[in-house]
Formats: structure tokens, sequence, C-alpha cells
């Protein structure tokens, strides 16, 4: 008698259908937290805008305000914005890292007491690609808070 060494069909089919179960579950919770990883460029580059708006209001005086930039909001088709065209924010000191996944904008109030001055910088993103933007929003005071989400994870 000859002793065989394997496995049978049955266990082989056994082992897929786990791997099956299990990559089911794991790929959309994958997913979902890429794209909140993504999303997480928002706070933290307005963050770093609110703070060169601060330094550059010690600097000059007064505010300045930014037109969005870029022009449109890059979606899920066109992962990433990688021009140039951020002229507006290194005025202020601030550069993007080349690749943004989202439109940011600074819109600066300045008054004759400069203690009255202030700025409001905006950021918005359509990480998911479902044309719902997520918005984030700071100003001289506090930093970057979460104005909508609309489902983007």
């Amino acid at each position: 008698m000859r002793y065989q060494k394997g496995f049978t069909l049955i266990e082989l089919m056994i082992v897929v259908a786990i791997i099956g179960i299990l990559a089911a579950i794991a790929i959309p919770g994958f997913s979902a937290m890429m794209l909140r990883a993504k999303r997480a460029e928002l706070p933290m580059n307005l963050d770093s805008v609110r703070t060169a708006e601060v330094a550059y209001h010690a600097a000059w005086g007064q505010f300045t305000s930014v037109p969005t930039t870029p022009p449109t909001v890059p979606g899920r088709s066109g992962t990433v914005f990688a021009g140039g065209g951020f002229a507006g924010f290194e005025i202020l000191g601030w550069k993007a890292d080349g690749r943004v996944r989202g439109v940011y904008s600074v819109t600066a109030t300045n008054a004759s007491n400069s203690s009255s001055d202030d700025f409001t910088a905006t950021a918005q993103a359509d990480i998911d690609g479902d044309v719902n933007y997520s918005e984030y929003m700071t100003n001289r005071a506090r930093k970057a808070v979460m104005l909508t989400a609309n489902n983007e994870y």
C-alpha cells in the first residue's frame, strides 16, 4: 500500500472559499480607508495656509486673499491636480507639494484696525467622485474644521 501526500480537492475548495470571504470583507474597508486618507490632505493643508496667513499678517500688517486654486475640483476621474498655478499661495509662503486632491481659497477682510483683520480659508474635495464635496474652513481664530462630509467616507 502506498502512502500519498497532498490536499484533496475538497480541502483546496474550502481554503479558496475562506480566502474569498475574507477578501469580500476586507476590500471595501480598505477602499474606504484609502478615501479617508486622501481626504486628510485638506485639513492639514488648510492649517498650513492658516499659519502662512498669520505670518504674512505679522510681516505686512494685513491678510491677503487668494483665488480658488486649482480652478476646478479634482474628483476621482482626475484624482490629483499636479499643475502649477499656486502663485497666490506662494506669496504667503505656502506651496502645495505638487499634487493636490482639492481646491483651496482665501478671502481676507482687512480693517483699519489690524486687530479686526481676519481671513477665511476654505478647501473642497470630491475624493469619491460623486459630486458631493467635503468642505473644510479655517480662520485666524481656529484650526481647520469640517463643514460638510457628504458621505465622503
